[in-house]
């Protein structure tokens, strides 16, 4: 129990911290909605369609991708700022086990990370994405298995890192081949083989897929006078590549090694 009230309490500051700042919060929103409008619109106009899919339409997974990439990362810096301000020291006195209070950062990143989220997701409407209930509870649940996984994976960095400049470099290094090679851009069967290879080992990837698995489900578009659901042409178009199922198994498996790996790594890090 005392673990579990640690891993609250962390994720409680962090949700508080992200709420008071509102700089912060307009400033996390900023970016994919920004994106969504100038990139979309621009890509839209000279690419038109990918795959038979509006281009919106296909780059709006990216845009929760990218929410979720540098929302989670960012999250993950604080642990710098915690150390150069005491209060990590002030935790790690704490009676809790400093693996809880690893996981307690990632599972604090990953929920701001999420509520940045649960806003892009109901500007989906605006460019055409029918959306439900349950299609909007199922995308938060794959957002936060992402969030998890990409702020374990700042953790583990920022637990070896000495100064915020040292890993803003090394996040600038890791962020945008896994942005880039997740397809949030373009599709995986228009890349060569070799980019096929590392899209694949890239958990960010599935994330993606599985977005797009769920957020296509609920819109439909005309096809040769037939309505056809909009993941079935997705599916042939090779737009979406995998089962929603191996979606979700490849990124509780990224999510549980890298929380793992992070919790490992900062209790050493703090031990030497």
């Amino acid at each position: 129990m005392h673990e579990l009230e640690a891993v609250w309490a962390l994720v409680w500051r962090d949700l508080k911290r992200f709420g008071r700042d509102r700089s912060q919060v307009l400033g996390s929103l900023a970016r994919p909605v920004v994106w969504l409008l100038f990139m979309g619109k621009g890509m839209r106009a000279s690419v038109g369609s990918v795959g038979g899919l509006d281009y919106q339409h296909f780059i709006f997974a990216g845009s929760i991708a990218m929410t979720v990439l540098f929302g989670g990362m960012f999250q993950s810096i604080t642990i710098i700022w915690d150390r150069e301000f005491g209060f990590l020291k002030e935790v790690l006195v704490a009676p809790v086990p400093r693996w809880a209070v690893a996981v307690g950062k990632s599972f604090g990143g990953a929920t701001v990370a999420l509520v940045q989220v649960a806003i892009l997701i109901c500007i989906g409407p605006l460019v055409g994405i029918s959306l439900s209930v349950l299609i909007v509870a199922q995308m938060l649940f794959l957002g936060f298995l992402m969030s998890v996984a990409v702020t374990s994976l700042g953790v583990i960095v920022a637990s070896r890192m000495t100064s915020m400049a040292s890993f803003q470099m090394v996040m600038n290094f890791l962020v945008m081949p896994l942005y880039f090679l997740s397809g949030a851009m373009f599709p995986m069967s228009s890349a060569p083989a070799w980019m096929k290879a590392l899209m694949s080992a890239d958990p960010l990837t599935y994330g993606v897929d599985a977005i797009r698995n769920v957020m296509f489900s609920g819109t439909a578009i005309a096809v040769e006078g037939t309505s056809r659901s909009l993941v079935d042409v997705a599916r042939a178009a090779g737009l979406v590549r995998w089962p929603l199922p191996l979606d979700i198994a490849a990124m509780t498996l990224a999510a549980v090694i890298l929380t793992a790996t992070g919790a490992w790594v900062f209790s050493k890090s703090q031990a030497a």
